[in-house]
């Protein structure tokens, strides 16, 4: 019976992990988000505790996001309306996955800056050409990233919706991206501009999971923000 009970036991907590993946758009983030830094950490070879720190890191992140899944449809479950208790315990729980967030943000930051900073600094090194200040082309490249976004979405909009919520690409995700990108090659620094892109991916997971923009639609954002503001430095900046 103990045997049939642990195996029991297995399943219902691969099927919560299944439900939340299904039913949590928040969960699915996460779990691509952690997904992408070990494949990343994997290609960069880090090992030793600078691994240990970022899957545990991960691993948190999805925690939190489990209890507060289950925090979520407990006090939906036991609640019939509005009840400010109800909203204290739902806002707790969704803090305790913001603070976990923004240390596994951290923690990664720590961890990788080091080893992406000769990437970026090569990539620096190919922008610089002649023409323009760094400051003139970065407010031209968000400018540019900003249009681009427009004429975009003229393309994909229907007639008599929005042209700032919702939409291919996220236009906050492409801003964002853009002006790291450019801080970065302005200011001549790989540590800089690889902080700004974690600032950056914060913004685009905002947007994905306040169900503004679908995940692909603030991938397009950021690449298409990133990939602009690289190709102004390399033609204008000197």
């Amino acid at each position: 019976m103990r045997s049939r009970s642990l195996v029991w036991s297995f399943d219902y907590a691969i099927r919560g992990i299944v439900h939340a993946l299904r039913t949590q758009r928040n969960m699915r983030i996460h779990i691509a988000a952690a997904a992408i830094v070990l494949a990343l950490a994997l290609i960069l070879r880090v090992s030793g505790l600078d691994l240990v720190a970022l899957v545990f890191a991960a691993g948190f992140v999805i925690t939190a996001e489990l209890v507060n899944t289950a925090v979520e449809t407990a006090v939906d479950l036991a609640t019939d309306g509005f009840d400010p208790a109800a909203g204290v315990a739902k806002d707790v729980a969704a803090g305790a996955v913001l603070v976990t967030a923004i240390t596994a943000v951290a923690v990664g930051y720590i961890v990788l800056v080091d080893r992406l900073s000769p990437l970026a600094q090569r990539l620096m090194l190919t922008a610089r050409t002649a023409g323009a200040t760094g400051t003139a082309v970065t407010f031209g490249a968000v400018a540019l990233t900003a249009l681009a976004v427009l004429v975009v979405k003229a393309f994909t909009r229907e007639d008599g919706t929005s042209y700032l919520r919702g939409g291919w690409p996220s236009g906050h995700a492409a801003i964002a991206f853009a002006a790291a990108a450019a801080i970065g090659y302005s200011v001549g620094s790989a540590k800089a501009m690889i902080l700004g892109l974690f600032v950056a991916g914060m913004v685009a997971e905002s947007r994905v999971e306040a169900e503004i923009h679908t995940i692909p639609q603030a991938v397009s954002g950021a690449v298409l923000g990133f990939l602009l503001a690289t190709a102004a430095f390399q033609l204008f900046w000197r």
